[in-house]
């Protein structure tokens, strides 16, 4: 039974590997919120609007580099986290429709796997048959 659904269940994670998964997601959508973006543009415009009474010295300016490149460093790995994780559900969300789907081709299933030059191969097969699409779409057309 080719299209009959999966019976598996999720394993179930523990220890650091949970709390960090937990932690960047969390962290990373809310630090896409509103209010966060507010409070960044307030510490900006606060910052700026010291910098005449501070004589704009460096380390008023050391103050808000040191800061934006801390904040940046730290976000991309917890970004990072969240972007893989949500790549990694899409292809298993696009894998379970390649294989239930009658008539798909299974070795469709896992492409991310391969190799450049398997892909490309793939990536050949299936520009051809646009082609031909196109040019029978073409045909068709023309005969209206």
């Amino acid at each position: 039974m080719p299209n009959a659904p999966l019976q598996t269940q999720p394993k179930q994670k523990s220890g650091p590997n949970l709390w960090f998964t937990r932690f960047a997601g969390r962290a990373a959508h809310f630090a896409g919120t509103p209010w966060v973006f507010a409070a960044a543009l307030l510490s900006i415009v606060v910052w700026a609007a010291t910098g005449p009474l501070l004589g704009f010295s460096e380390v008023w300016q050391l103050t808000v580099n040191t800061g934006t490149t801390i904040i940046t460093f730290l976000m991309v790995f917890l970004i990072q986290n969240t972007q893989n994780r949500d790549a990694v559900a899409m292809q298993i969300k696009l894998d379970e429709l390649i294989r239930a789907t009658r008539g798909a081709e299974n070795a469709l299933l896992d492409l991310e796997e391969l190799t450049e030059e398997e892909l490309d191969k793939f990536r050949d097969t299936y520009e051809t048959l646009a082609e031909k699409a196109r040019a029978a779409q073409q045909k068709k057309k023309a005969a209206a």
